[in-house]
């Protein structure tokens, strides 16, 4: 058996492999890894963190302070927030933590993968943290794929652009980039080679599970809308957790401010992963909702009521009808960017209503509501049409899953669709007076639904190219 003590060096000094900055993983301590056992606990990495705001105002959901906006020199923030098509986005991204950081952890998950059997050790514990690993950098991969490049479309994935596969732990290389297809591909793969593996009740909360696993697969399958196979990963995945944290028990106790629920407290989370790491929410004032989203809320909605500010003069614009979060993680974790069984139910009734089984559909959001609606209708209607009933799956995705990816991943699959795409169109400014107030408008095509990889990224890897006609600053 080779002797691992490169691996201490490795991880200390881990650079990215030509699609990355040059970023660090450490084994906790500085410690030899040579056993089976240091590499599955290298898989529990508590301050997983992927940042948003590369992409957070092509939201519909998402909406920025006047005055951060007005007389402001356009940054990327300002770009996406009024659509402008014209400025030039790949010079300003000259770096991205999120690119930088999803690609850091697949490093990580490599590592694992690439010398985990020639560690010292039980196999069953060998394959066990190889299959944690290949699910990791499955979920990595597909975060990646659905920020730089198009929503998964069948008709176009083998050619459309996607992003570098990294399946091994190579510091020299400089991957090819594959398409969004071949992306998908790895990431199944991936999925199927872990599931077998994986443990109901892993060791602790940031080891992925079973019904992680199962719900991740559910959305692989979603996206590509291979629906059949969607619904059955998502009752999979809800026979080992099924539990749906009841806000309104939770509001009649006080809420936040009197019951804390730190993050391994919240029965519905299926995995720990956080936008800004451990400081998970505490520049909430930062996720300022849309009039839009506040309005769908409506006045009886616990998801709104418990976490949201609506009278800060100081980050809102008064009369704007804005919102936002001001909860921190440790009053009530609410994954942002990671995965819960209220995603899993949500997936399963869009899949109902794909497959025109609408009451089925509305029942599964009506157990939902029963936990999240306060007063007045709980019970939604069933309508008589498929697109009225993905349009209440869409209205609770977006109350439910909210400030993370999932709105803006979102946008882009349904607007694969001719018959559920969005034009996106936003009033600017709503209260100041001073400058003219404008329309701007998103198309469902719009180029700035695909982020342009960033310029330390692309100046590395001369094989990474843009997935849109904007062209290099050099």
């Amino acid at each position: 058996m080779k002797h691992i003590y490169i691996i201490t060096l490795s991880l200390l000094m881990l650079t990215i492999t030509s699609c990355e900055e040059y970023t660090d993983v450490t084994p906790k301590g500085a410690l030899v890894i040579e056993t089976a056992a240091q590499f599955y606990e290298m898989v529990s990495l508590p301050n997983r963190g992927y940042p948003i705001n590369n992409f957070q105002y092509l939201s519909d959901d998402q909406w920025m302070k006047e005055s951060n906006v007005i007389g402001i020199t356009p940054n990327v923030d300002i770009i996406n927030f009024t659509f402008d098509e014209t400025t030039d986005r790949v010079s300003l991204l000259k770096t991205s933590s999120f690119y930088n950081q999803a690609y850091s952890y697949i490093n990580r998950w490599n590592t694992i993968i690439s010398l985990v059997d020639n560690s010292k050790g039980d196999e069953s514990t060998k394959q066990l943290a190889k299959a944690e690993a290949k699910i990791n950098r499955a979920y990595d991969h597909f975060l990646l794929v659905n920020t730089y490049a198009k929503g998964y479309d069948p008709q176009t994935a083998t050619t459309d652009g996607g992003i570098c596969i990294m399946d091994k732990f190579d510091l020299e290389a400089q991957p090819a980039k594959s398409t969004v297809a071949q992306v998908y591909d790895f990431i199944h793969k991936d999925i199927e080679d872990a599931l077998p593996y994986l443990q109901e009740k892993p060791l602790d909360v940031y080891h992925p599970s079973l019904a992680f696993a199962y719900a991740f697969k559910a959305k692989v399958h979603l996206f590509k809308r291979e629906i059949a196979k969607a619904r059955e990963a998502a009752e999979k995945s809800l026979s080992y957790n099924n539990q749906i944290f009841d806000l309104v028990a939770y509001s009649k106790q006080g809420g936040p401010t009197v019951v804390t629920v730190p993050a391994a407290s919240n029965v519905e989370v299926l995995s720990y992963q956080y936008m800004t790491g451990y400081n998970e929410m505490n520049f909430a004032y930062q996720n300022v909702i849309s009039p839009e989203l506040r309005t769908l809320f409506g006045t009886n909605d616990a998801r709104f009521n418990l976490f949201f500010n609506t009278t800060s003069t100081t980050n809102l614009d008064q009369g704007s009808n804005t919102a936002y979060w001001s909860v921190v993680y440790t009053r009530f974790f609410y994954p942002t960017v990671g995965m819960k069984t209220t995603e899993v139910y949500l997936m399963q009734a869009e899949c109902f209503a794909r497959e025109d089984k609408f009451a089925e559909a509305v029942a599964v959001l009506n157990t939902l509501r029963a936990k999240r609606i306060l007063s007045g209708t709980v019970n939604l209607t069933v309508p008589t049409t498929r697109a009225a009933t993905m349009q209440l799956v869409i209205n609770e995705r977006r109350k439910e899953l909210l400030l993370g990816f999932n709105r803006f991943f979102d946008l882009k699959r349904l607007n694969t669709e001719t018959e559920y795409a969005k034009t996106v169109t936003r009033l600017f400014p709503l209260v100041n007076k001073t400058v003219p107030q404008k329309t701007y408008t998103l198309l469902p095509n719009s180029k700035l639904y695909i982020i342009p990889f960033p310029l330390s990224a692309l100046t590395k890897n001369p094989k990474l190219t843009l997935n849109t006609d904007e062209k290099l600053p050099f």
